[in-house]
């Protein structure tokens, strides 16, 4: 599980967000963290179906 999750993104939207993804399904997700809270989410298109990194997707 250690090599499942990549950080694709760092710089996110404001300090202490990030955006992942899994590398076994290619879904993208929101992590959003400060000092001791935080939370995750999956990303989703207008359709609200989840966004999908084309490298990892199947």
């Amino acid at each position: 599980m250690d090599n499942r999750f990549e950080f694709i993104e760092k710089n996110g939207l404001m300090e202490g967000t990030r955006i992942i993804v899994d590398k076994e399904t290619g879904v993208q997700y929101l992590l959003a963290h400060w000092t001791n809270i935080g939370g995750l989410t999956v990303l989703v298109d207008k359709d609200g179906k989840p966004l999908l990194d084309p490298r990892y997707a199947k």
